[in-house]
Parts: structure tokens; sequence; C-alpha cells
């Protein structure tokens, strides 16, 4: 599909799907079911305002979600004690798939969630937004319930910085404007038409999540991506305006060890889809600098992007799947 055409055409507006009644019907003709992950890794302060806003619009007055959970790597806080009070289903990712030697990241949230929930298309949104909004959940699964061609919906949206008279910034962040949107426009320039390929905001059809892997860490977005287009083409991707998204912005380091991380899913994707070859063994280990008056100390992170394999690969998925079917048919 030509780049502008797609652009064009699937690129949309929460707006264009205000209609929930509309939706929910659609959804329900096609006998589709909806699941709702949160990540959380100590996010007390804003879970509990999610879970309400989602559970009350969309569970109670709209039936769009079949079901809420967060899948929590270990929080130290209340996450998910409100979390559990509220209504939403609780789990620890290190008792999902126990057998499997527990890692910790991002990736590894979602991953498991593709076991754990039950939807026939799995929305994903991040856990500290400040203003939330049913948008954040029915922007994204609108193009999937409407449109069978479309298989992977990312978000994208305005971050309150500064502006410029007259002209609304609609780039990424700072990572995929200094380095995710120059590599794809190298060796992807199709997917350089996704305007924030890092946002943590996305709806997929259980049948792509079940068949990529999962970088456990900072390199799932930009690896997803790459995955899918290799896969399925650009075609099967759509995109989401949901206007703004307030939350924490990270410091410079911390965007340096994301960078790294996103740096070596990227390189092995090249390796393997043979863009690339002779490449040297990759270093783990990020070197940054604090500055102490006159001294600057190196302080060493070691960042390895395992990854999971696709969950479709798993016995225990697959068994899972079936157990389920069975279940449904008895009903």
């Amino acid at each position: 599909m030509n780049l502008d055409k797609w652009i064009k055409q699937n690129t949309f507006h929460h707006s264009d799907f205000e209609d929930l009644n509309a939706l929910v019907e659609e959804k329900n003709k096609k006998g589709l079911t909806i699941s709702l992950c949160i990540p959380t890794l100590n996010e007390e302060k804003t879970i509990g305002k999610e879970i309400i806003i989602f559970r009350s619009e969309l569970m109670a007055r709209h039936k769009l979600i079949d079901e809420i959970a967060i899948i929590d790597s270990g929080s130290s806080d209340r996450t998910r004690e409100i979390a559990e009070s509220f209504g939403a289903e609780v789990y620890l990712a290190e008792d999902i798939l126990p057998d499997l030697e527990p890692k910790r990241g991002k990736g590894e949230n979602l991953w498991k969630a593709i076991y754990q929930l039950t939807g026939d298309i799995i929305v994903y949104i991040d856990a500290d937004i400040k203003n939330i909004h049913p948008r954040f959940v029915y922007g994204l699964v609108a193009p999937l319930v409407f449109k069978d061609e479309i298989k992977y919906v990312k978000a994208f949206y305005d971050r309150p910085l500064a502006f410029s008279e007259g002209i609304r910034p609609s780039g990424g962040g700072r990572v995929t404007e200094i380095l995710v949107r120059p590599l794809f426009s190298l060796f992807f320039p199709e997917l350089s038409g996704v305007i924030q390929p890092l946002s943590g905001e996305y709806a997929v059809r259980r049948e792509v999540l079940e068949a990529i892997p999962f970088p456990i860490g900072y390199g799932v977005e930009t690896s997803h991506l790459i995955d899918v287009y290799s896969k399925w083409g650009l075609s099967a991707f759509a995109q989401t305006d949901l206007d703004q998204r307030v939350h924490r912005n990270q410091d410079t380091r911390d965007l340096g060890k994301m960078s790294f991380g996103i740096l070596q899913a990227f390189l092995k994707r090249l390796i393997q889809l043979k863009l690339v070859s002779d490449l040297p063994e990759m270093n783990n280990v990020l070197r940054q600098f604090v500055a102490r008056d006159r001294d600057f100390e190196a302080v060493e992170h070691e960042i390895v992007e395992f990854e999971r394999p696709p969950m479709i690969d798993l016995p225990e998925y697959r068994e899972r799947r079936e157990s389920l079917k069975k279940a449904a048919k008895k009903k």
C-alpha cells in the first residue's frame, strides 16, 4: 500500500468513533470479545481513576470491554490493593506461567497478558495517564471492530510541551524523533508513517499477538511494528489521534537506557531479516556519567533485551485456549 494512501485511509481521530452504541452493536454482531490490560509497577496515584472510568463508561454504561486486568511487576506501593478494590482483576506477572523463569519488564507483562486474558482483541493502556478518558480505549479498538483487515492500532497524541503559534505538534517523544524515526526512515520507510511508534497504548487482534515474539524490555513496541509489518504489511496497521496525553516525563539518562534496549532489538531484527550482515557481537553494558563537582563517575547498566517466544509456541497456551473454547461451547 502506498504510504500517503495509508496515512489518509488508516489514520483516525477518536471522535470518528464517539457513537459507542454503534460500536458495541458492531462488536456484538461480529461476536468479538475485548480485554483491557494495564501493566503496572508502582502506579497507586493514577490506577484507581483509570479503573473507575473504564469500568463505569465501558463496562457498565456501554458494554464494550469484557474484562479489565492489571498485570503487575511486583509493586511495592498500594497499586494492586487499589486496583482490586475498584473491581479490576489483578495478577502478578511472576504467577502467570510460573514454570518459566520470571523476568522483569513491561514487555513481560504484555506477553503474559496474552496467556491470562481471554479477549479476541487485547488493548494495552499505560497506568500513568493523568488525563485518562474512555477515548483511550474506544479510539483504539474501534478500527479493529469496524475494519476486519486492520490488525494493529497504535495511539498518537500531543504532549503538553511548548507549542508554536498556529502549529500543533504531531511528533513522538524524544526517543522517537531522535532514534526510532531515523532508523525507520533508513530501513523501513513505510513505518515512518506511524506518528508515535513508541506509544504505550495500542489494540491488537489475538492472532497477531500470539504469533510474534516479545522483548521483555524497552524494545517491545519497536519490535512489534517491525514484526507485524514483516508478516502482514503496512495495511495491517492503523493509528488513532487521542488528542492529548498527560503523564510523567523521564529524564535524559532513563531515555538513554531506553534507546540502548531499543537499538538491541532493532539490530537483531535487521539481522533476522537479512537487511545487514557481519555485525560484531553486541555489548550489553551501557556506560553513563554522573558529575560530582569536578569528578565524573561512570555508572554502568547491563541491559539485555531478552525475548519471549511467540505465545502460540507454548504448549501451555495452546492447551489453555483449547479448554476455553470447550468451556464456551458448553455455555
